[in-house]
């Protein structure tokens, strides 16, 4: 059993099915049970497998189908099984026949019969070695299988589970963000570097030529410049156009316009106060006329807004 990778106090699980014989069986689990000391073998039939009480996780290797004489079929069911009771870091020794041809509903491949296992949430998945049956095997698989074809070989095949119980979580420590990167300097060229710098030998060097900024501008350039010459050329004109100023308006031609707008409303609000035609309503009824309306009203302010009161309305 070395081939089998037994380890003295593993826990395995022998699955075995028809039309296998007992002396083989019992055979098998001697020669696993003396691969070394403390091993503990469990029989388990493929066709009660899936009813059996093995807890998860509960066992080291699982060695399926290796019985001489054996036909057995692994469906997705039972490899998902064996994928629940291996610990994690378990493995797995099956063996299977299968058909070369593929045209076949009940055989599977070497590569379908791989890629179920990776399916199954096993890993390290490889063929072991791919061999043709005997008469009597061949005899066996077709008496369960009803298969009726001559392409059939018998494929081994070792798989691990993963090193972490299934539905285990972990955080994620991911990083979105751009991570900052320390940017050198690049070299300066000493040649460049002294055609930039002006020392005090420099200034003092007839050679150099400092201007005067003040000198650079003349006469008409300190000139303050009138509002109008400022405008646009369309900005509030326009024949028979009310003026308006433009959005952001930069000239003044806004501040002109609300001016304008102030001094219309102080001037309509002047035009609206009420006048005194003999101008002495304010004074009083002493010096009001007789058909002053304010008659009988006290003395207020010259522009003071009155009211007059409900009952001085109606007729006497």
């Amino acid at each position: 059993m070395s081939g089998l990778g037994v380890r003295a106090g593993e826990r395995v699980v022998l699955v075995w099915g028809l039309p296998s014989s007992l002396e083989a069986l019992k055979e098998l689990a001697q020669s696993v049970e003396a691969a070394g000391s403390g091993v503990r073998v469990s029989l388990e039939n493929v066709d009660r497998l899936l009813l059996s009480s093995h807890a998860p996780s509960s066992c080291d290797l699982v060695l399926s189908g290796l019985v001489p004489g054996s036909a057995l079929i692994h469906s997705s069911e039972i490899l998902a099984e064996i994928a629940r009771i291996m610990k994690p870091g378990g493995r797995l020794i099956l063996a299977e026949p299968v058909t070369t041809t593929g045209n076949d509903s009940k055989l599977k491949t070497a590569g379908k019969l791989l890629s179920a296992l990776k399916l199954s949430g096993l890993v390290d998945v490889s063929e072991v070695k791919n061999e043709p049956v005997n008469a009597e095997e061949a005899a066996s698989v077709k008496e369960v299988t009803g298969y009726q074809g001559n392409s059939l070989s018998r494929v081994q095949v070792s798989a691990s589970k993963p090193n972490f119980e299934v539905g285990s979580s972990t955080q994620l420590k991911l990083s979105f963000g751009k991570k900052a990167t320390q940017s050198e300097k690049p070299a300066l060229d000493p040649n460049a570097a002294k055609m930039w710098t002006l020392s005090a030998n420099d200034i003092d060097d007839d050679d150099v030529d400092l201007l005067d900024s003040d000198a650079l501008l003349d006469a008409e350039d300190l000139r303050k410049p009138d509002p109008a010459s400022l405008k646009a050329t369309s900005c509030g004109d326009g024949a028979g156009q009310k003026k308006k100023a433009c959005k952001n308006c930069s000239c003044g031609l806004a501040e002109e316009l609300e001016q304008e707008s102030k001094s219309s409303k102080k001037n309509i609000k002047k035009d609206t106060q009420p006048k005194s035609a003999c101008g002495s309503c304010y004074l009083g009824d002493a010096f009001r006329c007789a058909s002053c309306p304010y008659m009988g009203m006290p003395a207020f302010k010259p522009g003071e807004k009155i009211l007059l009161q409900e009952n001085q309305l109606n007729d006497a």
